[in-house]
């Protein structure tokens, strides 16, 4: 049988939930839906777009804002609230840059039309290239990154 490759996601929620996820080591995505979860298989890569910094605001972000690898096989709940229990997942963050996604738009592949960039993450989750990662990774990791 042959082994599955390495895939990359991007995930998308505003910076305040992302730092929360961080400081905790796990991901939630689409209001904590468990099926993007599972679509992911330990040692995959996942990278947060915000394109704001608070949920109920519309103060622009449009950072990527963190970046990690999945630890495990687990999808589990989690009792946040009475009536709001997400789906998570462990993820190794790694130390990192916040970097604008604006520079990087003519050379990301994943975004096809250029004049309506933000159209592909209005799912929540989705899945790039290599070539797309690589780009985004090279710069967030970069450790003179200004």
């Amino acid at each position: 049988m042959k082994e599955r490759e390495t895939k990359y996601w991007i995930f998308v929620a505003s910076k305040d939930h992302v730092r929360t996820g961080v400081s905790e080591g796990i991901a939630q995505a689409c209001h904590g839906k468990a099926a993007p979860l599972k679509r992911m298989l330990k040692g995959d890569f996942v990278i947060y777009y915000s394109s704001k910094q608070t949920m109920d605001k519309t103060d622009k972000c449009q950072k990527f804002t963190a970046i990690g690898k999945v630890k495990d096989e687990e999808v589990y709940p989690f009792q946040m609230t009475d009536d709001f229990c997400p789906f998570r997942r462990n993820i190794e963050f790694f130390e990192h840059h916040d970097i604008s996604i604006l520079p990087l738009i003519n050379d990301l592949q994943f975004i096809q039309n250029k004049q309506s960039w933000g159209y592909p993450f209005r799912f929540g989750v989705l899945e790039i290239n290599k070539h797309d990662f690589d780009l985004i990774s090279s710069i967030m990791l970069k450790k003179e990154y200004v």
